[in-house]
Order: C-alpha cells, then structure tokens, then sequence
C-alpha cells in the first residue's frame, strides 16, 4: 500500500534534542541547582547549550566529531549531555576513576578530537598527553573563569560559552547518528568501548519515564520530584535519569564530587526526594556523622550496579528511605528491570518487605527478558531452575568499538548476553543469583557468592561483605569471605559468629551446607571497580596467590620433615 505521507509532514527523528521541547514549553522557570557554583533555570540552560555548541564549532567541532570530557557532576557535564550530541558529534565520558593508562587508551580509541577537562585532572593529561594519537584540542573547565590556562590548553569553558551566540542552530539528521560513546571498566583485559544513537537515548528516556513515573507504590518519578544524581555522569550517562529528569523538566540538584557531608547538605538544603546510586555509596552515606541528624524520609533511592544487601536495605528503610532496586549493564543503557512494589501487603520494613524491594524485579516496556540454558533453550520457570540472562530492547549497544569478537559472544543468538545467572521466581520477577563467572563451583555444588554476601551483611557488625572462589585441590574450589566490620560497640563480630549466621540458613533448608566457608578475613577496606562495586578479579588473584604461597610453605614444610 502506498503512502498518504505528504511532502511537507514533518518525520519527527528522535534525536535528543527533542527532549527539550517539553521543558522549555512547560516548565522554563524550574530551577538546576549546580553545589556552590550555579543556579540557573531551563531557559538560560538552553541558552548555555546553545553557546556551547557555538564554542565548539568555533574549535572545528562537527558533525562526527567525538568530544571527550573529564568533570565532576555538575551543571556543565548537564550541557555537554546535551550540547555535543545535539550538533552531531559524539560525547565521550570519560571514566575519571580509571588509571592514566586506562584513560589514555580510552581517549585514543575513542578517537577523541576535543577534550573538556577539569583543572582536577589536568595532571592526569599532562602525563599522557604527549602520547595522543592524534591532534587533540583541550578545553579547561574550572568552578569560575580562569584568568589564565595551562600551557597547551586552546580554551577555557567560561570563556568560550560568553563569547558564541547562543542562537546555534541544531540540525535534523538521522536518528541513529551515534550520540555517545564510554568504556566499561576492564575487569577482564583492555575497557571495552560501547555507543549508543539518538534513537536509542530517547527510547531509553522514554522507557525510565514510562518504567519510574507510572508506578503505584512510593518509588514513583514525578513532576513535584527533585533530582539529585549519586551515580557518576561518566557511568552509562548518570544511568540515563537526567535526560529523564530534564525532558521531565523537574528540579535537579548536581553535587560536584561524591562527598557524603555534601550529598547530605544538598538533600537537607535542596529538598532532594530521588536518587540513584550503587549499595558502597549508600553506605557511604548512612555511615557518615551527618547523616544521624538529617531528615532522609522523603528520599526515594534506586540501588543498581551491584546486589542490594539485606542489611543495607534495613538500614535505609529504617531511615525512612524508601530503598529499591534495578537492573541493567554498561551494555543496556543500562536500565532493564526494576522491582515491583505495586500492590505492597507486607508491613514496611518486614523480612517480606526487604526481600521485595531487592528484587531487580520486572522487565520495564519494550524489554524482553529470557532465562537460558548453554542451547539458548528456556530453562523451566519453577522458581529454583537456574541459567543465563539474555535479553533485547531498543536501546542495547549493537557493538563493541572495533571489537567484533567480544560483539559475537554479546550478540550469541540474537539476544544479548548479560553473564549473570538467575530465574523467575512465583511472583515473575527476575532474580540474579550471581556472575557467572562469580559463581563458586565446589564439590559439584554451584554456590551463589550474592546469597553468602546478603546473609552477611545482614550480621550485625558487618558493613560489607565479598564473597570469592579460590581454588582447592580436593573440591575445584572453596569460598572464602571479605568483610569489612562496622563501627562501633558492634564491630567486634567474629569469624565464627559469622560462620554461626549461615549454619543458621544451612538449617533452616535456605543454604547448601558447601556454602559455610573455611575462611573469612576481615580487612580495612574491600578492593572497588571504578564504578564502586567489589572487584572479585582482584580480591581473587590476591587471595589466589596468598593461597599459592601458604601451600607451598605447607608442602616444604611437609618434605622437609620427610
């Protein structure tokens, strides 16, 4: 059948400009409240978006260009969210938590030709630098104008916004133009490099606004809300929530670096009601001295990037805070699933209440979620059976950057593969019961290292807690735990009251008796990726080798006395 569509009908890309719309029409005067350097509402943030883009195309900036940037969060990682993509180029966050190398090899791969940087890291640059592969323009940001920049810099942010005109004219072009691009963390190897379009992002918003504003119960999205990211902006765009926040056009709060006395004055002062951030940095939060005097009931916080500890989440809810989890990958935009607390029955704070809430729940619209074995065939949905995560939606990477093996093993049939391992319980909802390769195999037994780290955490005088296999001559492997105690009358918890814990869980049928480890050592702190989860690749080459070394001293020992 042929089409009716007239020449003059507009095809509406969704191109990320078009977010804007909403916020400028309905909500001009709402405020960005950027910590202790500015405050300004959504007219003069289009304005500035608008002067940023003319500043760098005065620098050569276009369409294809990639612009990389190195901030903290704030008011002007906001404008790069939007200014960069919207012209045509490529927005690169840059991973600041990276090493130098790791950073330096991101910026080549990227092939980045225009790079914001913070005078926070202008060292970083200055090391690497003359190990550019290509001509690199640099832009110096500072809190104010700088009367002078470094040596090598062509620019500085202040400056360049003041003297464009804000009247930059953001052309159409086609929807699946790539709009930016970051690194995963590189547990395994060199970071990966994933990219997502303008298509891809806007459908992303959509489905976090469709997934968080429609909600029934207390962990809605909405209009009266005030934004506070805890997630860096480099980590999969702030997990894509303040495009959300600002095609809303909602009042958001941006914190500058991650400081627990900061994040705490702004949610006080600023009124902040929703929040996203990994379990470490909740912790953080709750830790700190400030927090025992601050108001935090009207704080709604989503927890991803790592399991949700039970013991964490009954802290939080005892604050008030109304705690629930999500869940998706560098490589899902990331957002795939969140709990479901429609219908709530349980009392608030409850064993059944908790259990809900870390959940990572339901697939959000338009994502397909499927539970796998090794021949890509559905495992039975019984509630226990378990296999592999695969999953499609709109917005999934399509590839790694110039990296088409690791794409093949992503993309195996047609669906792309988290590595996590999990099932569907009575209720439909998803549950992770760990990394593949973070499952401990012992004596033929597959124990989940987010079950053993949940039960102990939830131990009194337990902050955290990290569960890893070692190797075993007898069984493949054995699991050992790292915990970190708590501060204090509490903290003085011992190995074998922890050990007691999981018996407890043995006997009540709720934990293989493999599971009790031989070995728990109690350290200062737990070894963190860049993006603040426990990084089980260090912990376990570390405690491998500590292993390696007891053996061989117990086998000498062993000839010598021979």
């Amino acid at each position: 059948m042929s089409s009716n569509r007239v020449s003059t009908a507009y095809a509406y890309p969704l191109l990320i400009k078009q977010l804007l719309h909403t916020p400028l029409s309905n909500s001009p005067d709402q405020e960005i409240v950027s910590s202790n350097i500015k405050r300004y509402n959504y007219l003069e943030f289009r304005r500035r978006v608008g002067q940023l883009a003319g500043g760098l195309a005065a620098l050569g900036v276009g369409m294809g260009h990639t612009v990389a940037v190195m901030d903290w969060d704030n008011h002007r990682y906001l404008e790069c969210f939007f200014a960069i993509p919207m012209m045509g180029a490529i927005l690169h966050t840059v991973n600041i938590r990276l090493s130098s190398q790791q950073i330096l090899y991101t910026i080549n791969h990227a092939h980045d030709d225009v790079l914001l940087v913070h005078a926070d890291f202008v060292s970083i640059i200055e090391k690497i630098r003359h190990r550019f592969e290509r001509p690199v323009k640099l832009v110096y940001m500072q809190q104010r104008p700088a009367a002078a920049i470094p040596s090598g810099f062509d620019a500085e942010y202040e400056s360049m916004l003041a003297a464009a005109d804000s009247a930059f004219h953001f052309e159409d072009f086609d929807e699946n133009t790539p709009a930016t691009t970051f690194y995963t963390t590189g547990t395994t190897g060199t970071p990966k490099g994933v990219a997502y379009t303008h298509r891809q992002l806007v459908l992303h918003t959509l489905g976090l606004v469709t997934a968080f504003s429609t909600a029934s119960g207390n962990n809605r999205l909405h209009k009266g809300d005030v934004y506070m990211p805890m997630t860096p902006m480099f980590h999969v765009h702030g997990w894509g929530i303040p495009y959300a926040a600002t095609m809303l056009g909602i009042r958001q709060v941006y914190p500058g670096r991650y400081e627990a006395a900061e994040l705490l004055s702004l949610i006080e002062t600023q009124g902040v009601t929703f929040s996203h951030c990994v379990p470490t940095i909740l912790h953080m939060l709750l830790s700190a001295p400030a927090a025992q005097n601050i108001d935090l009931s009207a704080l709604k916080v989503i927890i991803g990037g790592a399991a949700l500890p039970d013991g964490l989440s009954k802290m939080a809810l005892e604050r008030g805070i109304e705690i629930f989890a999500a869940y998706g990958l560098s490589e899902t935009c990331p957002v795939m699933t969140t709990a479901d607390l429609t219908d709530a029955v349980d009392e608030r704070g409850s064993d059944a209440d908790r259990v809900r809430r870390r959940k990572p729940g339901k697939p959000c619209a338009l994502v397909e979620v499927r539970v796998v074995d090794e021949q890509m065939n559905d495992i039975p949905r019984d509630g226990k059976t378990t296999g592999e995560i695969v999953v499609r939606a709109p917005w999934l990477t399509q590839a790694y950057i110039d990296n088409p093996e690791a794409t093949e093993a992503l993309w195996r049939g047609g669906y792309l593969h988290t590595g996590d391992a999990g099932f569907f319980d009575q209720t439909h909802s998803l549950i992770i019961t760990d990394r593949i390769k973070d499952v401990i195999k012992s004596g033929g037994e597959w124990i989940s290292s987010l079950e053993l780290e949940n039960i102990v955490s939830a131990c009194d005088g337990v902050a955290e807690a990290a569960a890893i296999g070692l190797p075993d001559p007898r069984w493949g492997e054995r699991p050992m735990l790292v915990v970190v105690r708590s501060c204090g009358a509490e903290s003085k918890i011992s190995a074998d009251e922890i050990r007691q814990a999981l018996r407890t869980h043995v006997d009540n049928g709720n934990l293989s008796k493999w599971a009790v480890p031989e070995r728990i050592e109690f350290v200062k702190q737990i070894d963190k990726t860049s993006v603040g989860k426990p990084d089980k690749k260090v912990l376990r080459a570390r405690y491998t080798r500590n292993y390696h070394s007891s053996l061989d001293i117990r086998q000498r020992i062993v000839t010598e006395s021979v």
